[in-house]
């Protein structure tokens, strides 16, 4: 979990040094960027599911081996094409780390106390390997270059797969199949859609490339819902969306990754474009965010205990419109200032309360079995809405920048206030108010409850 949020962390600070020394385009940029979420949200799910049927230790060390080889075929790339596909390689490498390593846990403390305290640490670690991300990619990339951030994986990862592999038991895999229809269907979608619109950022929204992007990928989507339908083990079982508070802190999430995968894709690019700060002050500056995103994600419990959980989601989505609009109306002067200090504040503590009520409101009304289901559900929703909201940003962003290679960041962040508002809007319109009647808790999937129980991992 740390080394995936590190990486992460450390690419987008070296975002402006591998444009400039691969001689890419904003565009080409941020395929670099998507390719790796697309790979990674598409194949979650079956990630999980893998991690089910074979165990969750041989899935975990196959998927460390693809991400450590991929990181380093990454740091070798002489070109666009050859990155983007080292970081497709590191995209289907982290989903099938990331829920294997959470049914390792999950197998290791089975009980309810000795969970909660372990994903806690989960959580932590995630925060943790962002903030030391920002500090560090920075770094790296002003003395060693760019291709150092993809180095870094390798060794922590040989580290990580040595401990797995001498310490932790091999969990025996549970009986059941692989819905290898709904996977490919979900990642084609999901694949085509973001490279329609990043096609029309660079050529237009009529274009070839875009019209047909755009087109196969709601087919695909919509292939993708009736493979759900008629499957016996499906990826997402449908009656899931029969259920409010579910429904709306997945849409919620989709919108809050869309705007938090935006923000760290743009915002170094910014700084170094715009306010003219090199690549390590523009990480140091960052520490802000990601301290509170620690801060905002250990408060949520009390406020959410304190105000009830539907009031504690609407004063996070508060403070994160007010700190994206604040950081669109940011004076464009050389360097940090208050204003961006301020700005910086308020989205890192509305993005820690914001996502952690989220994910509370999605699972505290499952039956028995059903909180890795639900969990694992609206992580993909997040990651989903990282992709797709990466390349509708900047694809409007450079759209409106007009020059080739430009983009209008100021339109990009309002770009994700509106969608900010907009999930403040549904979260103001649908959540259950405090004190309404629930309705009963249902099984929504099919299998075994231990299957769901540790399918998928919380993000």
């Amino acid at each position: 979990m740390f080394l995936i949020y590190l990486d992460t962390a450390m690419v987008n600070l070296a975002g402006l040094a591998i444009r400039e020394g691969l001689g890419l385009s904003a565009a080409e940029l941020t395929v670099v960027v998507d390719s790796y979420l697309v790979a990674f949200a598409g194949l979650l799910l079956l990630g999980g599911r893998l991690a089910d049927v074979l165990g969750g230790r041989k899935v975990f060390l196959s998927g460390m081996a693809l991400y450590v080889a991929a990181s380093a075929f990454c740091a070798l790339a002489a070109g666009g094409p050859m990155l983007i596909a080292g970081r497709i390689g590191q995209g289907i490498g982290a989903a099938l780390v990331m829920p294997s390593a959470l049914a390792l846990v999950l197998n290791l403390y089975p009980s309810p106390a000795e969970r909660t305290r372990v994903m806690g640490i989960w959580g932590a670690v995630a925060g943790l390997g962002s903030l030391l991300g920002v500090s560090l990619g920075g770094t790296l990339t002003a003395l060693l270059g760019w291709q150092s951030v993809f180095w870094v994986p390798v060794p922590l990862g040989l580290i990580s797969a040595i401990v797995v592999w001498g310490s932790v038991p091999s969990f025996p895999g549970r009986p059941g199949r692989f819905d290898a229809v709904g996977a490919t269907t979900i990642t084609v979608g999901i694949s085509a859609l973001a490279l329609g619109m990043v096609s029309a950022a660079e050529a237009g929204w009529a274009t070839p490339t875009a019209v047909i992007g755009l087109a196969v990928g709601l087919a695909s989507l919509v292939a993708f819902l009736i493979a759900e339908h008629r499957s016996t083990h499906p990826l997402v079982p449908l009656g899931v969306f029969r259920r409010k508070p579910v429904v709306t802190a997945g849409v919620v999430l989709m919108l809050l990754g869309a705007t938090l995968t935006s923000l760290f894709f743009l915002l170094p690019l910014y700084q170094q474009d715009v306010l003219g700060m090199d690549a390590l002050t523009s990480g140091l500056t960052q520490i802000p965010v990601a301290v509170m995103i620690i801060l905002g994600s250990a408060a949520a419990p009390l406020l959410a205990r304190r105000v009830g959980l539907p009031r504690a989601l609407h004063v996070a989505l508060v403070l994160l419109l007010a700190g994206f609009l604040w950081l669109a109306l940011n004076p464009a002067t050389d360097g940090f200032s208050v204003h961006l200090l301020g700005a910086f504040l308020l989205i890192g503590a509305g993005l820690g309360l914001g996502i952690v009520n989220a994910f509370t409101a999605a699972v505290r009304d499952s039956g028995e079995g059903e909180s890795g289901l639900l969990s694992g559900l609206v992580n993909a929703a997040q990651q989903l809405g990282g992709a797709l909201g990466l390349a509708a940003l900047a694809a409007i962003a450079i759209g409106a920048a007009g020059a080739h290679g430009d983009i209008a960041f100021t339109t990009a962040f309002l770009g994700g206030a509106a969608l900010i508002a907009l999930a403040l809007a549904l979260s103001l319109t649908l959540l259950p108010a405090r004190g309404e009647t629930r309705p009963p808790r249902a099984s929504t999937g099919t299998g075994n409850t231990r299957d769901r129980a540790t399918s998928t991992a919380p993000h």
